[in-house]
């Protein structure tokens, strides 16, 4: 059964300081920046539409064939990375967030208009709600699972540690059209931009790992950047 979620800004945990940071301001931030990014966090206090969606897989088989797992008759090219991280699943839980298209329509709009150095904020802000999103979300399944007894991994996305971003479209198939109000270009993209997809083993002999970001080859990824700037993680068990 697919669990469908909407939160609250004030619901996410968002590290200003981080937030700060990732701006290229770890001590002090100077004007107009400081005002930026005070009125960034008022407008997110408004948004309607940051959503999360998740379903869980009860027959996970990890394939014989190298770096392939698959669930509900669907194929995922995992890549090596992520296969060892969730080798000992039994289930998995799919699951889709966003920051929703507000956000992401008031960024594009400042940064082809009137303000692009605000608009950046804004997109910046954008990454963390659907980080944040995401958090919150997995610790939901969490809380669902250990009642249960299991325990979960991290959780990995298409297009990260070499798992194909096409492969969102066999994900995105898990749900029914507009999820969240998020769909799939052609090119398998999400839009809102402000959005991620992926999936968290979940198993009895599984084990929660932070994030390898250290080995991605992406090196400017903006969730990377907000990852290797988190220092605590509470989803493990």
């Amino acid at each position: 059964m697919i669990k469908n979620l909407s939160f609250r800004f004030n619901e996410l945990i968002i590290d200003k300081a981080q937030l700060e940071a990732i701006l290229g301001f770890s001590e002090g931030v100077p004007e107009p920046f400081n005002s930026y990014i005070d009125e960034t966090f008022q407008f997110a206090a408004t948004l309607p539409d940051i959503k999360a969606a998740y379903i869980i897989i009860d027959k996970l088989q990890i394939d014989a064939i190298p770096n392939t797992i698959s669930a509900e008759g669907l194929t995922f090219n995992i890549g090596r990375k992520i296969k060892k991280e969730i080798r000992n699943s039994e289930r998995a839980a799919f699951f889709i967030c966003t920051a929703g298209e507000t956000i992401s329509t008031k960024s594009k709009t400042l940064m082809k208009g009137e303000d692009p150095v605000l608009g950046f904020v804004y997109d910046t802000m954008g990454s963390f709600i659907a980080e944040a999103a995401g958090d919150k979300m997995q610790k939901i399944v969490l809380e669902e699972i250990s009642a249960q007894g299991d325990k979960i991994t991290n959780r990995y996305s298409p297009g990260y540690c070499q798992w194909p971003v096409n492969d969102q479209h066999n994900l995105f198939s898990l749900f029914p059209k507009q999820t969240c109000g998020v769909c799939l270009t052609e090119s398998a993209l999400m839009n809102p931009v402000k959005s991620i997809s992926g999936l968290i083993g979940i198993g009895k002999n599984v084990n929660f790992r932070e994030y390898l970001c250290d080995l991605c080859s992406s090196k400017d990824c903006t969730y990377r950047k907000i990852r290797m700037n988190k220092t605590n993680r509470t989803f493990s068990s």
